[in-house]
């Protein structure tokens, strides 16, 4: 170990260890963490869910550091948001491509309102309630725009900020730095000399002209609403090389380091001596494991690209807000004002909140179906749901009140299960989040599994739309036929008797692959056409534009967009590792260019549904004989 890190270690573990209250960290607790390696998982994700956590913990299992109490070095940054932060990153961009990468391209724009500095993982919360503390007591005074003039000298270009905002910033930094100082105990610095935003730093001299000229056609008074945000990063590779790996990479030996495409690797330059060539020696950001690996399976990244975002702070300035009043009393229809947030009953005002291009264009949301009665009570659920004489009743109140009526057996359901009653929550509740944000649906198409059905049915209650748009049931949306735990493709509701149970379906639809034509245990390869298939089908047969809805699966967040946006299939091995990470009502979405003739993906209109386990209770054994 090297001297300043046995230093390093002396010095961070004879500190006091207060205990957090931490909702995310009791959640961890009672996973069986032990208290400071679930802190510095947290603290390694930003705080923000206990997923995130818990998949850094799985990957750090092998992590010979995951013991040591190495606390993370933090920095407050004020960054730009906006038309400048466009202008600018196309500046960072240009000025790449024609004159090479220079320091500056190592961070994203940002003044540095405090430079990093150390805090322990169990105090960094007192470190977010400082930033929102002194952002409210500081939003009042902050300037509606800061004013930026460039400056160029034969090392540096960037923009001064003027004296006048420079004395808020000054007072900014010096608040959040004294208060973080005496609440988590740790040793802030504020930036006192003069502020900036760099835009080139340590370049060659003579791209300076060429520098200055990009630089020039940025204009600072472009509209810009600035954070302030708490980053952190592992003080361990401070002074390290970072790469990022293109490809995967299996070792070999056991000194290799495993690599997926994507993952960030740390690498001492001091440290590549006696290395053969073409081999670097670093420490994966994802695993923290150390190894050899070759180098022409990576690039170069940047140093903030290992970063990690806590919190931060939006100066809602009264320039905004003024602009915002005035935009709103603007907007007129049939000669009166419309405040915008009026409710659904003015759908019309609220769209013109919406780019135009977007309301014209088609678009396909694939979702997975919602929480099934098996994902909660395994494959026996139906036997606890049965009395003696075969009649069903809800032995939990996760189970559905009642089963629609089918003609064979009831056993049916064991290999065709419905929603649970917080699956039928679930979808509803994504109903209703489409409805907030005005997504038209024109088309609704569903596997012929009922929990897909059902889902389908709801997702349009939920959207006040299941008395006007009807649900077309198209076999060829089923899962992988391999996947299916019976080896036989289950017997699924009819349409008949679908309808009959009051689900609002299109009696007249006949699907593109018929379940005749199904068979069990196919190919994966047949899979992937019968996937292709379909959607194109799908496409062909929706015309105009609006939101085509298709539920589904977890395989078919993949399966039905690839065709769509040209992406390359999986191999079934990834597929499979794929689907275990999709949740319950798991979305993707796709807009159609057809300028272009193309697809694309993009973010989903509706923000993720994440919930907790709520374990089965028994008062008599937990309250009585415990």
């Amino acid at each position: 170990m090297a001297l300043a890190e046995t230093q390093l270690y002396a010095k961070v573990s004879n500190k006091h260890r207060s205990k957090s209250t931490s909702a995310l960290l009791e959640s961890l607790l009672a996973k069986g963490f032990p208290a400071h390696v679930a802190q510095k998982a947290l603290v390694a994700t930003g705080q923000k869910t206990i997923e995130d956590a818990a998949k850094w913990l799985h990957s750090h299992c092998n992590d010979p550091t995951l013991d040591d109490p190495i606390p993370q070095e933090y920095a407050l940054y004020l960054c730009p948001t906006g038309h400048l932060l466009d202008r600018l990153q196309e500046f960072w961009k240009e000025s790449k491509r024609q004159c090479g990468r220079n320091r500056a391209h190592e961070v994203f724009p940002h003044v540095t309102l405090c430079d990093f500095f150390t805090c322990e993982d169990q105090k960094v919360e007192l470190l977010y309630d400082t930033l929102k503390r002194v952002g409210d007591n500081f939003c009042q005074c902050f300037p509606p725009s800061i004013s930026l003039t460039l400056h160029a000298s034969p090392s540096y270009l960037g923009f001064f900020i003027d004296d006048s905002h420079a004395s808020v910033l000054k007072d900014l930094a010096l608040a959040f730095s004294s208060e973080a100082s005496a609440l988590a105990d740790c040793h802030v610095k504020p930036c006192l000399k003069q502020f900036h935003l760099t835009l080139a730093h340590k370049f060659y001299p003579h791209h300076q002209k060429t520098l200055e000229q990009l630089a020039k056609c940025i204009n600072p008074r472009e509209p810009c609403q600035w954070v302030a945000a708490l980053y952190s990063r592992d003080m361990r590779f401070v002074n390290y090389q970072r790469l990022r790996a293109l490809f995967q990479y299996k070792p070999q030996n056991i000194d290799e380091l495993l690599i997926n495409a994507g993952d960030f690797i740390s690498v001492d330059p001091t440290q590549q001596r006696g290395v053969s060539e073409g081999w670097v020696v670093g420490t994966s950001h994802r695993t923290g494991c150390r190894g050899f690996l070759p180098e022409n399976y990576t690039e170069k990244a940047h140093e903030s690209d290992t970063w990690v975002k806590h919190r931060e702070y939006v100066f809602v300035t009264a320039l905004r807000s003024s602009l915002e009043t005035e935009r709103e009393s603007n907007i007129k229809l049939n000669g009166e004002a419309h405040n915008l947030s009026m409710s659904r009953s003015g759908t019309k005002v609220l769209s013109l909140q919406l780019p135009v291009n977007a309301a014209l264009r088609r678009a396909v949301l694939v979702m997975r179906h919602g929480e099934r009665v098996d994902q909660v009570f395994g494959k026996s659920w139906l036997q606890q749901c049965l009395t003696a004489d075969g009649k069903y009743y809800r032995a939990d109140l996760n189970f559905p009140s009642a089963l629609p009526k089918r003609k064979d057996s009831m056993k049916q359901f064991e290999n065709d299960p419905p929603l649970s009653c917080c699956g039928i929550f679930q979808s509803r509740l994504i109903g209703e989040a489409l409805l907030d944000q005005e997504v038209m649906v024109n088309y609704v198409y569903s596997s012929p599994a009922l929990r897909c059905v059902q889902t389908a049915q709801h997702v349009l209650q939920g959207l006040k739309l299941n008395q006007k748009v009807k649900i077309r049931v198209e076999p060829g949306l089923l899962e992988w036929t391999k996947w299916e735990g019976s080896k036989v493709i289950p017997n699924f509701m009819t349409v008949a008797e679908l309808a009959e149970a009051s689900y609002n379906i299109d009696a007249d639809y006949r699907g593109t692959f018929p379940l005749s034509s199904l068979v069990p245990s196919e190919s994966y390869e047949d899979y992937v056409s019968r996937s292709s298939a379909v959607v194109k089908q799908i496409i062909t047969a929706c015309p105009s534009k609006g939101v085509i809805l298709i539920v589904g699966h977890g395989s078919s967040l993949a399966s039905f967009t690839q065709p769509l946006t040209g992406l390359p299939n999986r191999d079934s091995s990834a597929l499979a590792q794929m689907v275990r990470k999709i949740p319950s009502l798991g979305m993707c979405f796709c807009e159609e260019l057809k300028e272009e003739n193309k697809w694309q993906m993009v973010n989903p209109p509706v923000k993720t549904l994440t919930h907790g386990a709520n374990a089965a209770f028994n008062w008599r054994n937990t309250i009585v004989e415990d």
